[in-house]
């Protein structure tokens, strides 16, 4: 173990160091520090300067990510110096709100404490705004990705609204104590209704999505240190709402009430109904964002700045990784140049990584 924490950490500061153009000499104080605090203690604490180019890194590595452009664009807020859950709590609001930013969404990183023995905190959403999803007799109401995190948050004395967009509360934990529930202030939350430049009865449906998606679930991983609450966010590609949030049966499915609404024929696959309905609720969700002024950007928008940051790897002879599944956009996928490319799906590191649920 320590073994390896010494090899990774080494790894990163070499790395760290020359992008950042710091002298041989500094590299190798460095380095001693680390080892003797890695030997005397069983890890080592990073340096702000390191913090920010790590988490920076872990997003131009992130093989699932079309944003990617924007890597070095990223707000990294230094929060490891919280102890108590109401801090927490408080840095997790202000997240929100500078993430926010009234619509102009800026990319973020909030950093809590690392994992260490008997010290450790975790956020149990996977994203700090997210609807809730309820069993009923009538069937599912609201998003069913959230029904066994809803029924966590029921049985930790959350009272249930039962509607189709309640906002979760947030549950965090500190060590192994009992976790604990914040309902999230209304003054904080941006969500968008969702209407269509031509179809007016779009608006009966009622639909709305929040401006701001911040995963909140992965552990950040920095030469060998592990920091298992570092929410972050970017800002949405219309068709992650439009094409599979709304759209994917196991979630919303409004594709074929929509199709009813359009009057096509659902029935019969050749009318391509759910094809039509998907560009018509995509469609839906861009207009509504920018008229709205939130960011948020289309997927061939996404495409073109994905190839500017391929471009700019290249220069710096560094090679793109990328998950080709999670590249490609659900909507229209072979009009992009991502659908043509082969991508190597190696994990570099610093990354983001999944860890078990703690519920």
């Amino acid at each position: 173990m320590i073994d390896d924490l010494l090899k990774e950490a080494e790894e990163f500061t070499r790395s760290c160091y020359k992008e950042l153009n710091k002298t041989e000499q500094e590299l190798e104080t460095r380095l001693n520090e680390i080892n003797q605090q890695i030997v005397s203690e069983g890890f080592y604490e990073h340096t702000v300067v390191e913090l920010e180019y790590g988490a920076k890194v872990a997003w131009r590595n992130s093989n699932r990510c079309i944003g990617r452009l924007f890597w070095d664009h990223l707000n990294v807020i230094d929060k490891r110096n919280l102890s108590t859950e109401e801090e927490i709590i408080d840095a997790l609001f202000e997240h929100i709100e500078s993430a926010t930013n009234k619509g102009r969404i800026r990319p973020s990183k909030t950093i809590f404490l690392q994992k260490v023995p008997n010290k450790t905190v975790r956020i149990w959403n996977h994203q700090l705004v997210r609807y809730a999803g309820y069993k009923t007799e009538q069937g599912i109401l609201g998003d069913p990705h959230s029904l066994s995190f809803t029924e966590i948050c029921i049985n930790l004395g959350w009272e249930p609204k039962f509607g189709k967009f309640d906002v979760l509360p947030i549950v965090i934990q500190m060590n192994e104590k009992h976790p604990k529930l914040v309902e999230i202030p209304e003054h904080l939350l941006l969500e968008v209704p969702i209407r269509h430049p031509h179809y007016k009865w779009f608006e009966d449906l009622s639909l709305k999505w929040y401006a701001v998606p911040i995963i909140s679930d992965m552990i950040l991983e920095i030469g060998g240190i592990r920091y298992t609450a570092a929410p972050f966010n970017g800002w949405y590609m219309g068709t992650e709402i439009g094409a599979r949030n709304l759209a994917d049966e196991l979630r919303y499915n409004m594709l074929p009430q929509i199709g009813n609404l359009m009057e096509l024929d659902i029935k019969s696959n050749l009318s391509l109904w759910k094809d039509r309905a998907l560009l018509e609720l995509n469609t839906a969700v861009l207009h509504s964002f920018k008229e709205d002024g939130v960011s948020i950007v289309d997927h061939h928008t996404a495409a073109q700045q994905f190839k500017k940051f391929e471009e700019k790897e290249m220069e710096m002879e560094r090679s793109v990784t990328g998950d080709w599944t999670w590249l490609i956009p659900p909507l229209a996928p072979a009009t992009t140049h991502i659908f043509h490319k082969p991508y190597k799906n190696k994990i570099k590191k610093p990354n983001y990584i999944y860890q078990p649920k703690p519920y």
